[in-house]
């Protein structure tokens, strides 16, 4: 169990809301269903009604800021069958990366497990620890500039890697990554998002990944996460 999981969750049923795309920059397909997610019925571009009031304060101040750019949204919503179905195709990609196979030692497979459950939350169905996604109040995003190119954060979003911690480029001179993600981590922290500790992409607001960490920052003002999982 991780940390985080350990937060109480007080459900406040504020329902799922559609995320208007045009206001957005979106990777179309969608990249999880073209590798196969069962998503069902379900969609990706759906967040908590507040989460996603947030989320256009977010875009609008990025616009003040940055005249044209835009958030792009890689991800939302996310259905307890989807993470299972990404951890597993996670899981397969490390070992095929690394040369090894199914047949490695226990010890290995464990080793490797642990180096995807830094990055990608347990597929869990217990309403009392539910992967962030899953609750509607976490979401992937990164940037697009004036022109609709790709910012570059020095590190694709679901890299299963040092490179995606936050802070990999703070010390590193003659490149603008650091720059990039503070950008990105300013506007979404303004408009209330904490992001996750080991990915510069993730963002939250409301679950127990953003109550917990509101609770290190800020330990006089302990809070309840106030979204569960959603399905």
């Amino acid at each position: 169990m991780k940390p985080y999981q350990q937060i109480p969750i007080v459900e406040c049923g504020e329902p799922l809301t559609s995320i208007p795309l045009e206001q957005f920059a979106v990777e179309s397909p969608h990249p999880y269903e073209k590798l196969g997610a069962p998503y069902g019925k379900a969609s990706p571009y759906y967040l908590r009604q507040s989460v996603l009031k947030a989320l256009i304060n977010a875009q609008a101040d990025l616009q003040h800021q940055h005249p044209g750019w835009r958030i792009q949204i890689f991800d939302a919503y996310r259905p307890v069958a989807v993470q299972q179905f990404m951890v597993d195709y996670t899981f397969t990609e490390v070992l095929q990366a690394k040369g090894l196979s199914l047949a490695e030692s226990e010890q290995q497979q464990l080793a490797l497990w642990e180096e995807v459950y830094q990055f990608w939350a347990v597929p869990s169905s217990n309403p009392a620890t539910p992967p962030p996604h899953s609750t509607g109040a976490a979401v992937d995003v990164t940037l697009v500039d004036a022109t609709g190119k790709a910012v570059d954060m020095g590190s694709a979003i679901d890299e299963i890697s040092a490179r995606s911690h936050p802070n990999y480029y703070t010390n590193q001179p003659n490149q603008p990554y650091h720059t990039h993600r503070q950008i990105l981590h300013n506007v979404m922290h303004s408009a209330g998002f904490l992001r996750h500790p080991n990915e510069w992409w993730h963002f939250s607001l409301g679950d127990q990944l953003w109550a917990w960490q509101h609770n290190q920052i800020n330990p006089e003002q302990s809070v309840t996460a106030r979204y569960g999982a959603v399905e």
